[in-house]
């Protein structure tokens, strides 16, 4: 079939080392700010393609209305541990969404798990939900299906702006390989995160 031979060969494999491990498995130190303390707050970048996507520029745009708690954070890893990602994409679908995200080219649509955690020189925000499948995708069952996930982070630097970066994953899954470990495994490649204006500098009244 003409979509599994292209899938195959663009697919890649990512190990998550600490992002997904501290994101879902293990236990982050978050700052306890309530919904009723937050005010949305706006993070805009640039995401560039990279190996095979080079050169290909697209807008991101998220919206932060809350930061998930660890009560969510557990239901994740009990959805993953029963049904791997097809059961993760399932939970995230029932979460009380947490922000929205919009990329160039979409309208957009919620982010249902987005994370605070300090570092160092600043903030990790991180975020995942359930990809929006398009009608061609479902309606001719392409492999494409099965990159239920869009997930990335940002990791933002309080002193230097211009040493913010990031990560996204428009299409990926969560499997676990043949170590026993777990890593994502992408539909193409990643993006990289660029000239990240963070607006509201969320999560620096709680340092």
């Amino acid at each position: 079939m003409i979509y599994s031979n292209e899938l195959r060969s663009a697919a890649r494999k990512c190990c998550l080392g600490g992002f997904v491990l501290t994101t879902l498995l293990l236990t982050a130190v978050t700052p306890a700010i309530s919904a009723d303390e937050m005010k949305p707050a706006t993070i805009d970048a640039t995401a560039m393609g990279t190996s095979t996507q080079l050169g290909a520029n697209v807008s991101v745009k998220v919206i932060i209305n809350r930061f998930s708690t660890e009560e969510e954070r557990q239901v994740l890893i009990a959805a993953f541990k029963k049904g791997q990602s097809p059961g993760l994409v399932d939970a995230l679908s029932k979460m009380k969404p947490a922000g929205r995200i919009a990329i160039t080219g979409t309208l957009g649509y919620d982010l249902a798990y987005i994370r605070l955690v300090q570092t160092p020189t600043g903030r990790r925000i991180r975020f995942a939900t359930n990809r929006l499948i398009r009608f061609g995708e479902a309606y001719h069952n392409t492999q494409s299906t099965a990159f239920d996930l869009t997930a990335g982070e940002f990791d933002l630097d309080n002193a230097d702006k211009n040493k913010s970066t990031g990560v996204l994953f428009p299409a990926c899954q969560l499997i676990i390989n043949k170590k026993g470990e777990l890593q994502f495994e992408l539909r193409k490649n990643p993006w990289k995160l660029v000239n990240i204006i963070d607006w509201n500098k969320v999560g620096m009244e709680a340092q």
